[in-house]
């Protein structure tokens, strides 16, 4: 039951209005009443941009812009993705830091921005500048060289990098980056060198691969529609077990390295955004990630969900910022200095 509460100016034109409204709102259905009892500037009110720390056209671009366009179905907004590629994914930091905390800027956030503060100093620090939303998924990252290449398996390259130093070719996705970072573990573990090639998407590197411009290709599993067309060779995986995509294919730890590396990632507002705010972008992109579309897309790649609730991701965050650290202590790539 409604209370009226009676003020001194509630003359009786003006309640007639008000009595006139709300028989209009009835009339016209519970759908209209309950757009009507919302506040002329209720969120999201306008598109929201999603800033995705790659270029266009690659494998966390394309499934991205599905998420985005059934997002927005669910907001009642679009949202828009946009594109800031360089700085091994980096790129979306600077972004947050400077965006207002209404909601209208949201960013995906990978693996890299935990590592580059600890390798090279930001005015930026990934956990103070967020605000958490969701974790959506993770990517498999592997190993991969043209169908007609003689390298076969990882032993092959540290032969070839140990008989012809200086000859190896090897492209990643981006400097600081997790398949640049197993890499140099890799090698230097054996007193090997090779050429790092850094590009700044995954289409661009895995055709310079299959072009035979560079020999190795490292990158997340952007890579599976080169290998499943036959296109690209993959030699080995670093998750914690074989991929169901291609369960012939070993894995860094099965081989003795000891190496598992994963990348999950998810969505992060600027620091300071509302609870309210939060949950609203959290409850239509939960949504939109079990859209069997956008499952779809993620197969395609070999990627599973992988939710986390704001709070849950919030932890998440924290751990893998934390875990960064001592990786990059442990490889001796630490920034020197404040």
């Amino acid at each position: 039951m409604a209370i009226e509460n009676k003020r001194r100016d509630d003359r009786p034109d003006l309640r007639r209005r008000r009595i006139a409204g709300a028989l209009a709102a009835s009339a016209m259905g519970p759908a209209f009443g309950r757009a009507l009892a919302q506040p002329p500037d209720h969120f999201p009110a306008r598109p929201i941009t999603l800033w995705v720390p790659w270029p266009a056209g690659g494998a966390t671009d394309l499934t991205m812009r599905l998420l985005a366009d059934i997002a927005g179905r669910q907001l009642g907004q679009k949202v828009v993705v946009e594109n800031r590629g360089g700085a091994g994914g980096t790129l979306v930091m600077p972004v947050l830091q400077q965006a207002a905390p209404d909601g209208y800027v949201i960013a995906q956030m990978p693996q890299p921005v935990f590592r580059a503060p600890w390798i090279h100093k930001v005015q930026w620090d990934p956990i103070r500048d967020t605000t958490p939303i969701l974790q959506i998924s993770g990517v498999t990252f592997g190993i991969v060289v043209a169908a007609a290449s003689p390298l076969r398996s990882l032993d092959d390259l540290f032969a070839l990098a140990k008989d012809q130093p200086g000859a190896l070719t090897v492209a990643t996705n981006g400097v600081g980056t997790t398949p640049h970072v197993v890499m140099d573990e890799l090698f230097a573990r054996r007193g090997l060198k090779y050429i790092h090639v850094p590009y700044k998407g995954t289409s661009e590197q895995m055709l310079a691969v299959a072009n035979g411009q560079v020999m190795v290709g490292v990158n997340s599993n952007g890579f599976a529609p080169f290998v499943d067309g036959g296109q690209l060779r993959l030699l080995v995986t670093f998750g914690e077990q074989r991929t169901r995509r291609w369960p012939q294919v070993p894995t860094l730890r099965e081989l003795g390295h000891g190496i598992v590396a994963a990348s999950p990632y998810g969505l992060a507002g600027p620091r300071g955004l509302s609870k309210e705010v939060v949950q609203v972008l959290h409850d239509a992109f939960r949504s939109a990630m079990q859209d069997p579309v956008h499952l779809a897309e993620l197969a395609k790649y070999d990627q599973e969900l992988a939710y986390l609730s704001p709070e849950d991701y919030g932890r998440a965050m924290r751990e893998a910022y934390a875990n960064e650290r001592r990786t990059v202590e442990r490889l001796g790539l630490a920034r020197q200095g404040g």
